[in-house]
C-alpha cells in the first residue's frame, strides 16, 4: 500500500505549488494562503509530489481520494486472479440428478474461465467396466459442447478415467 500523503498542517514547507480542485494550476503560493483557500471550499490540501521544488499540494476531499484508490486496488487484484483448474469427481453409476448438479458446477466454472479436470473414479469390481466412465465423460462433453471443449483425454489410469475441459473460445 501507498505510503500516506501529507494534508493540511502536516505540510512542513513554507510554500507549495497549489492545484485547484478542478486540477487548474494556480501557482506558487504559502503555505498558510493554500491551507486557507482549502478550508474556504470545505476541502483538505494535500501535498501530492513532496519532493518536487518547491512541493506540489492540490485541493481535494483526501478521505474520497483514499477510497477510491482502495477500489481501485482492490479492482485491480480481482482483475489479476488467475483462472487456474477445478477438478469433479464422478462415479461410474452417478444418479441423473447429481450428475446434472455436477454439469451444471462444471458450465459455471468454464464460464468463469477455469479448465476443468473430470475424473471418474472407480472402486473394486467396476474397474471391469471402464466404458462405463467413458459413457460419463461423453455425455458430459455432450452437456458442456457449447462452453467448453475437450483438451486432453485418458484411458485408465489406475482407478481413474480422466479428461480435461477448457473454455471455448480461450476466455
Amino acid at each position: 500500500m501507498r505510503e500516506r500523503l501529507a494534508t493540511n498542517a502536516e505540510i512542513r514547507a513554507k510554500e507549495v505549488r497549489l492545484i485547484g480542485p478542478e486540477g487548474k494550476q494556480i501557482g506558487v503560493v504559502p503555505l498558510r494562503i493554500a491551507i486557507e483557500a482549502a478550508q474556504a471550499v470545505d476541502l483538505d490540501l494535500v501535498e501530492v509530489a513532496p519532493d518536487a521544488n518547491p512541493p506540489v499540494a492540490k485541493v481535494m476531499d483526501y478521505g474520497k481520494h483514499l477510497f477510491e484508490e482502495e477500489r481501485a486496488q482492490r479492482e485491480a487484484r480481482k482483475s489479476q486472479r488467475s483462472s487456474g483448474q477445478k477438478a469433479l469427481r464422478f462415479r461410474p453409476k452417478i444418479d441423473d440428478h447429481d450428475f446434472a448438479t455436477k454439469a451444471r458446477q462444471a458450465r459455471k466454472f468454464l464460464e468463469e474461465g477455469h479448465s476443468v479436470r473430470v475424473q471418474v473414479m472407480f472402486r473394486a469390481r467396476e474397474l471391469r467396466r471402464p466404458e462405463l466412465g467413458q459413457r460419463i465423460l461423453d455425455h458430459l462433453v455432450e452437456e458442456l459442447a457449447d462452453v467448453a471443449t475437450v483438451e486432453t483425454r485418458s484411458g485408465m489410469e489406475g482407478r481413474f478415467v480422466t479428461m480435461v475441459l477448457g473454455p471455448k473460445g480461450g476466455r
